[in-house]
Parts: structure tokens; C-alpha cells; sequence
């Protein structure tokens, strides 16, 4: 005995056939929709884990330091090159150099920049200098009396505001022949660190000024 058409509670009734199409393609809709959203979790969890595999699973290491410069080095490299005796202070083993070089454009210098525990501290031979050099350096700051370092006189540069002057906080500077030699300190360097330096000099320019005619 053939079924008649199917019930449908709801309706009370059998369905017609545009109501069976309906309920078909809204059926097909929702399977749809839901294969969809299993397929972007699937895709999301497959990306998180290939990002962890990324972040986790590929060794970085750490930065290699840098090496150390050693600025008598670089001297005795650069200094016959250029014909002149370049000068390096002695200064503490616990001072790093952050850089040993020529530098400057229309007076040339060779300069070295150390970092003690706090602050900077920078040493520069400027060549054939002229007399304002020195006092353009340090944000146009003059100097103020005459310190006496181990036989050498240097003269001095009281910064009141280091905040005009590049953040130099105290400045030395004394002649070498034909240059001129000038140690300053920045940031949290005082007088005594930038007088550390020039101490360090103090042998070479000796020797220099003697060997001067």
C-alpha cells in the first residue's frame, strides 16, 4: 500500500511540494554554514600552530657582543697613514670604547669616545685647528681659568647649562703643536672623570710638546 504524502506536525498537514523545496535548501543552507565555520576553526587552529612551531621551534640564539676596540690599535694603524702621532689617554680598565676613529669634516679629528659607569667621556686631536674650534664643540661655551694636570695646562670649560651645550657637562682643552686636544664629558660624567682622561694624556703631551721645535 503506497504512502501518501508525509505530515508535518507543524502544519497539520502534508507539506506542498515548494514548502518541501523550501525546507530542503534551508536545511542545505545550515549544513552549509556549518561546514564553513568548521573549516575557519580548522584553518585557525592550524595557523596558531604553525605560528608556535615558528616562535618556539626555530633556535634564535642571542646577539653576539660587539668587539672590543682598542684605540692604541687603531692608533698605531691610522696614525702613520695620515702623518701625524695620534694620542690615546690611560684611563681605567673598566672604561668601555664605544668608538676610536678620524672624524669631523672641515677640521679633521681623531676622536675616541668612552663610556665609564655613567655618562660619556670624549677625546679628540683636532688637526691644524683654529683657535675657535675648541669652543664650538661645546655649544659655544668659553673658557673660564687655567687647570694645571700633571705639567700640562689645560684650559677650562664651566658649562652652567649642559642642556645648551649637547649635554656637555665640563670641558678641558690644551694645545699639542699644531693641534688642539679636547676632553669633554656628557650626561652623568663630572669634573673629576673628565680630569681622569686628561691625567691620561698627560705623558704623551710632554713627550709631544719636547719633541716640538
Amino acid at each position: 500500500m503506497a504512502k501518501g504524502p508525509r505530515v508535518v506536525a507543524e502544519l497539520g498537514r502534508p507539506e506542498t511540494p515548494d514548502e518541501t523545496a523550501a525546507r530542503k535548501a534551508a536545511s542545505s543552507r545550515v549544513y552549509r554554514s556549518s561546514q564553513t565555520a568548521r573549516n575557519l576553526i580548522a584553518a585557525l587552529i592550524v595557523t596558531v600552530a604553525v605560528v608556535a612551531v615558528i616562535v618556539f621551534g626555530v633556535p634564535r640564539g642571542s646577539v653576539p657582543e660587539r668587539d672590543a676596540i682598542d684605540p692604541a690599535a687603531v692608533a698605531a694603524d691610522v696614525g702613520p697613514a695620515i702623518d701625524r702621532e695620534l694620542v690615546v689617554p690611560e684611563v681605567p680598565g673598566s672604561w668601555r670604547v664605544n668608538k676610536a676613529e678620524l672624524a669631523g669634516d672641515d677640521v679633521r679629528t681623531w676622536e675616541i669616545v668612552y663610556a665609564p659607569a655613567d655618562g660619556y667621556v670624549n677625546v679628540q686631536q683636532a688637526f691644524d685647528a683654529d683657535p675657535g674650534w675648541a669652543s664650538r664643540q661645546v655649544g659655544g661655551a668659553r673658557g673660564t681659568r687655567v687647570e694645571r694636570i700633571d705639567a700640562v695646562d689645560w684650559q677650562v670649560f664651566e658649562i652652567p647649562d649642559p642642556a645648551r651645550a649637547g649635554n656637555i657637562s665640563y670641558a678641558l682643552t690644551t694645545a699639542l703643536g699644531p693641534d688642539t686636544i679636547l676632553v669633554y664629558g656628557g650626561g652623568a660624567v663630572d669634573a673629576e672623570t673628565v680630569r681622569i682622561a686628561a691625567r691620561g694624556l698627560s705623558s704623551q703631551i710632554v713627550e709631544q710638546q719636547k719633541e716640538t721645535p
